[in-house]
């Protein structure tokens, strides 16, 4: 197979750590231990460019969005049509779709590259309108009805839309984006593999044998619903389980989770972990008993294929992609959205029975190796270049 130059425009990068910042390293790592060039352009807060930058990564000064201070607005990032031609681009992959993707659809169209455009985040989201959008009524509708013309009208430019499950891909198809297909995000089953040991970390936290962990890994923003593992916590505290609640991340909710672990009587028996290193995650995993995603706002959740692929069955909202991506009785349990009475349920028959769920949980996560998935985006990329795949 000859080697590719392949460019992706993400508008979230490294400092920040969310699904596409992952997926984006991942994909790269493997893409190029195939061969092929793999050059990122993204926006970065001013003080990381140095750290982060080099002769095949871009970074584009901006402004922080003060939603997520984690992420910062690129402000001039049209320079990078200066860098494509010396670069000899043949495919253009936009991971995000605003102001990087704009800039990747600008570029496609200038130098009449193909363009792929992965859809990652579910801007929709009734939590996001919630706490993210203008309190008006009249203005949250108008602000919604724009992005969702903006997006369709990104979207429908790009050749191929990557999206990583069949609930996302018929969504889409919903809105009248047809030119779909599913690609998983990957994984890394050299670094997060049922090996890996967690003894070290649960040492560190002083938790004892006898005691189980249920953990949570992401951003604490609203939109996540962390408050349902909450009060499914105090159920299950006030029952007598001897249970200890981590939770690893950082995010503009996290003074508000802290203050209801506290109102809720939880002080002792949760811990919020912070800012997690990446190199840190396969062991915080590997010593819990099991995951928590109660968030209805994922495309896919990258974090529980991780948790997956280490042996860790995941208790998640009967909700969009967890919905596709759990099997009940098999690599986890669903609960109803919301529901922290049958969330505590499900955690409980989760923690009594991990042994059971061990093996299929790591056999559901093998598909999602980032050597199998690379497989299906190099044929998208093939496509693209033959021009099978352009609308």
């Amino acid at each position: 197979m000859e080697s590719m130059n392949i460019a992706f425009f993400t508008d979230s990068y490294l400092p920040a750590m969310d699904g596409v910042v992952t997926s984006t390293l991942t994909f790269r790592k493997e893409l190029e231990r195939r061969g092929h060039n793999v050059y990122i352009f993204a926006s970065s807060e001013r003080r990381s460019k140095k750290k982060y930058r080099n002769k095949k990564t871009f970074l584009y000064s901006g402004i922080e969005f003060r939603p997520y201070p984690q992420y910062n607005v690129a402000l001039f990032p049209y320079s990078s049509i200066f860098k494509m031609k010396d670069l000899d681009i043949d495919v253009i992959h936009a991971q995000t779709p605003f102001v990087m993707g704009f800039a990747a659809m600008m570029n496609a169209r200038m130098f009449r590259y193909p363009l792929a455009g992965s859809f990652h985040t579910l801007l929709n989201n009734k939590q996001i309108v919630q706490h993210y959008y203008p309190k008006n009524k009249n203005l949250t509708r108008i602000t919604k009805g724009a992005l969702l013309s903006y997006l369709k009208f990104f979207y429908r430019r790009c050749n191929s839309v990557i999206t990583p499950t069949s609930t996302i891909e018929r969504m889409l198809n919903g809105y009248g984006i047809k030119n779909t297909t599913v690609v998983s995000n990957g994984i890394d089953t050299e670094i997060f593999n049922p090996r890996v040991s967690g003894d070290r970390v649960r040492n560190e936290l002083r938790i004892r044998d006898s005691e189980k962990m249920l953990l949570y890994m992401g951003r604490l923003s609203r939109e996540k619903r962390v408050e349902v593992m909450l009060k499914a916590a105090k159920v299950l505290i006030d029952k007598g389980d001897s249970i200890r609640f981590v939770i690893g991340g950082t995010g503009p909710a996290e003074h508000y989770y802290k203050d209801m672990a506290n109102k809720l009587g939880l002080g002792k028996h949760v811990k919020f972990l912070g800012f997690v290193d990446q190199k840190e995650l396969p062991s915080v995993y590997a010593a819990s008993d099991a995951l928590c995603m109660p968030s209805t706002f994922e495309t896919q959740g990258i974090v529980c294929l991780e948790a997956m692929a280490i042996g860790k069955p995941v208790i998640g909202a009967d909700y969009m992609a967890m919905r596709e991506l759990i099997k009940n009785g098999k690599n986890g349990e669903k609960f109803r959205p919301g529901d922290y009475t049958q969330c505590a349920r499900k955690i409980e028959k989760v923690l009594n029975n991990t042994k059971y769920y061990r093996n299929s949980t790591i056999e559901s996560s093998k598909e999602f190796s980032a050597a199998k998935v690379a497989d299906k985006l190099i044929d998208v990329y093939n496509l693209l270049l033959s021009g099978k795949a352009i609308y």
